[in-house]
């Protein structure tokens, strides 16, 4: 058995390591290329054409071994999501960030709701209620993926532009929004009724409150003295693994979801603080290369491309990625006009917005576990997230060239001599 989980985890490590490698080379960021090794070694791929070969490098009973690994991975990614939220980036964008976050989130919320309407009777499971899956749906079509963002807008130099900081600002409020409104949807989806749902929200008010007003302040105090210390560093490694598995250990107790507490510890972790830096660095050194691509494997083989069978499900696996587009690329670039922003920068944040990533796959694999959503929705939505995520970069690459280009023209000739 350890041979065989260590034959599966070395080729999902390595299969996912030339995916994002061959992403990057063609101007891609590897969490593209990381997605697609996970849906070819799954059964839309790999199992299809060599089922036996799929079953050797990854048999059934090594599965739930490399599902913990992954989870393992998930929980430090999305501490280091927390992490990586800098609300100082609000600090003079106020009106613009309050305009363009919150349409980046309500306007795919609310067209969002719409489609899962029309989806629901083709799609959701027997006995899930009409509230959790609409509710799900348009939660999912809402998110923004922050880290994936932050990637792009460093490889075309934009991450120090206006536009660029005025992104990150604007998808850190988003990716605080759509959390808090996954975790009502798994509180409302865990069972008990209406009154069971409210009892989790306010479970994750009370914990969010206590992190922010009790452990906030307790780790500034802690984390200082440690890291003035000898050998502070491990200590503080061991108390950020430590606190970001309890935090998630807590959230799941309450119902909501592990993911929740471990993005929530994140956002409350000390910044500017060395020793933290160098602690999250060494975690994001092992878990996003090493831990984060068992994950991939683990939504590649849920996803099912050769489920979407006849051509009533196909046309909405054209319709959601054409309403996840509109609605959130529009809804952004719509209020950046009303905040007075220019059209061209307007409609590059737009596309900036429009990106989802891993964020994005964390969501559909919370749903599909939970059991809102089945396996063709759930292909559906992931085949989403890859197109949304591929497009932004080469979309935002046309539109810097575009705008380039009538500079020039409109700069004339120029004076001669």
């Amino acid at each position: 058995m350890a041979g065989d989980v260590m034959v599966a985890v070395a080729v999902v490590v390595l299969a996912c390591g030339v995916g994002g490698a061959g992403a990057r080379r063609v101007g891609q960021p590897a969490v593209v290329g990381e997605i697609a090794v996970g849906i070819v070694l799954g059964p839309s791929l790999l199992g299809w054409v060599w089922p036996q070969g799929q079953r050797w490098l990854l048999p059934g009973d090594v599965l739930p071994y490399l599902g913990v690994l992954g989870d393992l991975g998930l929980v430090a990614f999305m501490f280091l999501v927390g992490l990586e939220l800098d609300l100082g980036l609000l600090r003079g964008q106020g009106r613009v960030v309050v305009l363009v976050s919150q349409a980046g989130v309500w306007v795919p919320w609310a067209l969002g709701a719409l489609l899962a309407l029309g989806l629901y009777g083709s799609f959701a499971p027997e006995g899930v209620g009409r509230a959790e899956f609409v509710l799900f749906v348009a939660v999912a079509l809402s998110v923004t993926a922050f880290p994936v963002l932050a990637r792009i807008l460093t490889e075309q130099g934009l991450y120090g532009t206006p536009v660029g900081a005025l992104a990150m600002a604007c998808a850190a409020v988003v990716d605080v929004v759509a959390w808090c409104l996954l975790a009502v949807v798994v509180a409302v989806a865990g069972g008990g009724g209406a009154g069971a749902g409210s009892g989790r929200a306010l479970a994750a008010g009370a914990f969010v409150a206590g992190m922010w007003w009790g452990v906030r302040p307790l780790l500034a105090r802690v984390v200082g003295r440690r890291s003035c210390g000898a050998g502070g560093d491990g200590g503080v490694l061991a108390g950020l693994f430590g606190g970001l598995c309890l935090a998630a250990y807590t959230t799941d107790v309450l119902g909501v979801h592990a993911l929740f507490g471990a993005f929530v510890f994140g956002a409350v972790v000390p910044r500017g603080v060395k020793a933290v830096e160098r602690a999250a660095e060494r975690i994001r050194e092992f878990a996003v290369p090493l831990l984060l691509p068992l994950f991939f494997v683990g939504s590649g083989l849920r996803t099912d491309v050769g489920a979407l069978a006849g051509g009533g499900v196909w046309l909405w696996a054209a319709v959601v990625p054409a309403v996840a587009v509109v609605a959130k690329w529009g809804g952004a670039t719509g209020a950046a006009l009303l905040a007075g922003r220019n059209r061209e920068e307007a409609v590059l944040l737009g596309a900036l917005m429009n990106c989802r990533g891993v964020t994005e796959l964390v969501v559909l694999d919370i749903g599909l576990g939970l059991g809102v959503i089945g396996v063709e929705l759930f292909t559906v939505l992931v085949l989403m997230a890859l197109v949304t995520t591929a497009m932004t970069g080469p979309v935002v690459r046309a539109l810097r060239a575009r705008s380039a280009e009538f500079r020039v023209r409109g700069a004339g000739p120029g004076p001669s001599g």
